[in-house]
């Protein structure tokens, strides 16, 4: 288990350093010309840690820690094993405004207006068949204590699993999968809302909403205005030609199953060049992603 110190640590920081008392991985935003946040992170197992309490501890996507590990049991890794923690990342290639959203990295990035920080939250989003959509959108309307209308759609999916009928109408609570907050999207029915399953943030897993932690939709729900921005983008492979002449690239497993498609844009093959030996390199990561920065040498 997580020791007391590191939970009186963890209190102190919350509470007198970063009175906002914000869960979130919280970066200075690079200079225009670098992607980067953040340094590599290691952690130390100790008796009775499992992956679930660990990626919520670091406030990261379970699926993220189980692929920078994937040689480590998530439910029993033995003590004394350093785990690498996915904290350092590269920035989607997206305007730096509002909310942006990686489908492919289960990440959430908040820019706030007027501040050189960027806020980053590990997020569920839809799972296969009831996709996320990739969308520009807004921040429409803000709900706390919302209750939940299934459409129809669902509610004759959920007999059809279930041989039972699902309520027309939940009520804000417990039960309710929206959780205490939820921000929709323009006029949708898509919404960035917390839930009542937590094994759900960092993995596809609901209809098509994109769910957070209580913490994170919390702090979000209390500073994020209606009219913010929302873009949604899929991107597994993220690259960056760093000022100091370094070119660093991070990949995720692709949300399609389908091997028709190419992920080797002419975007990936410009920042690859000539070499060979990196694009071999880049097809064999896709198959087996750790979602970690690295370091393309030439």
């Amino acid at each position: 288990m997580i020791s007391k110190l590191k939970i009186y640590i963890l209190y102190f920081i919350l509470v007198y350093i970063l009175p906002i008392a914000c869960f979130a991985s919280i970066y200075n935003l690079p200079k225009i010309n670098s992607k980067l946040l953040g340094e590599p992170v290691q952690y130390e197992v100790e008796k009775g840690d499992f992956f679930q309490e660990l990626s919520e501890y670091h406030n990261v996507g379970l699926l993220a820690l189980i692929s920078a590990n994937p040689t480590i049991d998530p439910f029993l890794p033995e003590k004394g094993t350093i785990l690498e923690i996915p904290k350092q990342m590269l920035l989607p290639y997206a305007e730096r405004k509002g909310i942006v959203v990686n489908l492919a990295e289960l990440r959430l990035y908040y820019f706030p207006p007027n501040e050189q920080l960027v806020y980053v939250f590990p997020v569920g989003i839809g799972r296969q068949g009831l996709s996320t959509p990739r969308v520009i959108s807004y921040i429409g309307d803000k709900r706390k204590n919302p209750t939940w209308t299934p459409p129809q759609e669902m509610r004759d999916r959920y007999k059809k699993e279930h041989g039972k009928e699902l309520a027309k109408v939940i009520p804000a609570g417990p039960n309710n999968p929206f959780g205490k907050y939820a921000l929709r999207l323009a006029s949708s029915e898509y919404l960035i809302h917390g839930t009542n399953k937590r094994m759900g943030i960092g993995m596809r897993a609901s209809s098509g909403c994109i769910r957070m932690y209580a913490n994170d939709i919390e702090w979000l729900f209390n500073n994020v205005i209606v009219g913010t921005q929302v873009r949604i983008v899929d991107q597994p492979i993220k690259m960056s030609y760093e000022p100091n002449g370094e070119k660093l690239i991070e990949i995720h497993k692709p949300l399609t199953e389908n091997l028709d498609i190419n992920f080797i844009t002419p975007a990936v093959e410009a920042f690859v060049g000539n070499n060979i030996n990196t694009l071999h390199f880049i097809n064999q990561r896709l198959q087996k992603p750790n979602g970690l920065v690295e370091s393309i040498v030439h």
